[in-house]
């Protein structure tokens, strides 16, 4: 099967694949839920609800790089594909 119908297929999830895949990530990650939920237990509920529309705008920005970085790095490859093709000397 080609990689562009391993991609229609769902095969491949770029956006997913490479999420939480090193050591390093899964420990930070770690820290980060810990460090956040220590910090909501200090909060009454107002402040929480503020926390909360933070980690969405959060959430929301981290989506929108993600797809950006994803689109340049695309792009880039694809470019690097045309000079490889075209035998263009570095």
């Amino acid at each position: 099967m080609t990689v562009l119908n391993e991609l229609w297929y769902g095969n491949i999830a770029p956006s997913t694949d490479c999420r939480l895949s090193t050591k390093e990530t899964k420990e930070l990650i770690g820290y980060i839920a810990t460090h956040h939920d220590n910090l909501s237990a200090t909060l009454d509920e107002k402040q929480k609800d503020i926390l909360q529309r933070f980690d969405d705008c959060w959430s929301e920005l981290s989506e929108i790089n993600e797809r950006e970085i994803f689109t340049y790095a695309f792009r880039l490859g694809a470019r690097i594909m045309l000079e490889v093709l075209r035998g263009e000397d570095v």
